[in-house]
């Protein structure tokens, strides 16, 4: 634990003394920033119009758009930005990894905290303090073993029987109504709203963590993550839908599972277009060959994605997305929309 770790050059209580703070949307209006890049040049350019597509996704009342998260962004300071996109109807299904929604956004709503650190920092130094980094973000590893412990618990209440990842995100959301610190976290944003969060590598995270621990302690009655049927679910989503949208921050399974959709679709003998809108934000590199840079264009060879209203943004996400959410939220498109409340279908 942290009291055997905390020999060293500084203390944990001053690497850990400036929290992240996360941006709000609604606090400034970036219509005028949008439109003066939409004049502009290379990623400006290329934000403009994913900016552009978006709004017209919020616009098209048959439109599904489903969100993908991967990476860090939400521990760097968009997490409100992502419960704002549901909380005001911009979103319809969430498709994260693990650690976006648990050892993040669960991990703020049990009270705790990201803070600013450096890049540049001894990494001995911090595993000293029992501090994880993520590039210039730290956060306290004993806190993150609470978060570990608290899924743990959450799944000894639960009836010992198959979860897909997004039933158990369900039960996170109804034990956050009750037990949360810090309120309004996308989790219960979401379960308030009807939008189901899915996590096809769910266990890669404190969630995995939090239920090795369950399974240890229940050798013979625990639960267990049912991927297979999770697809299926997500991709009745997908079937449900008259029309779609992708709207994806970073790469990585979150993107090539609500792609894959379209395909599964196909082969249970359902008639399901491509998605229509896709946007995606990527620092990523095409030429490796990997899912997470590969382009949309791409994608369309294998009848996932439409090229039609498509754009690819090459930047860090922090530097761009606020920017993208604010001109939509100003735009208030969203004001017409009607929710669509996907959870409903899994009863």
């Amino acid at each position: 634990m942290s009291d055997k770790k905390s020999s060293g050059h500084n203390s944990k209580k001053e690497f850990l003394n400036k929290p992240v703070e996360h941006i709000d949307i609604t606090s400034f209006d970036a219509r005028k920033i949008i439109s003066s890049m939409e004049k502009m040049s290379f990623v400006s350019r290329e934000t403009a119009n994913a900016s552009k597509i978006f709004n017209e996704m919020i616009k098209d009342n048959d439109c599904t758009i489903f969100l993908t998260l991967a990476g860090s962004t939400s521990a760097a300071g968009c997490m409100n930005v992502y419960r704002d996109l549901v909380k005001y109807n911009m979103v319809d299904a969430i498709i994260a990894t693990g650690a976006s929604i648990i050892d993040m956004d669960f991990f703020e709503a049990l009270g705790f905290k990201h803070y600013q650190g450096s890049q540049f920092q001894d990494d001995m130094e911090l595993r000293k303090n029992y501090i994880d980094r993520i590039y210039d973000t730290y956060i306290d590893e004993d806190e993150l073993q609470t978060c570990d412990k608290t899924i743990c618990e959450i799944a000894d209440g639960l009836e010992p029987k198959n979860y897909t990842s997004r039933e158990f995100i369900h039960e996170i959301g109804k034990y956050l109504k009750q037990h949360s610190i810090k309120k309004g976290s996308l989790i219960e944003t979401a379960y308030d709203n009807g939008v189901p969060i899915f996590c096809p590598a769910f266990t890669d995270s404190s969630a995995g963590f939090g239920l090795v621990i369950h399974q240890e302690k229940n050798p013979k009655k625990h639960i267990t993550i049912d991927s297979i049927r999770e697809f299926r679910e997500l991709t009745e989503v997908k079937i449900q839908s008259k029309g779609s949208g992708l709207f994806m921050i970073g790469g990585g399974v979150p993107k090539n599972f609500i792609q894959d959709t379209v395909i599964c679709a196909e082969l249970l003998g359902k008639d399901v277009d491509m998605h229509k809108y896709a946007v995606q934000i990527t620092v990523a590199d095409s030429r490796d060959g990997a899912c997470s840079s590969s382009t949309l264009k791409e994608a369309s060879s294998w009848g996932k994605v439409d090229t039609t209203k498509e754009q690819m943004v090459f930047a860090e996400a922090t530097s761009v997305l606020p920017l993208i959410a604010s001109d939509a939220y100003h735009k208030g498109y969203w004001k017409q929309r009607k929710r669509k409340n996907f959870s409903r279908i899994f009863g």
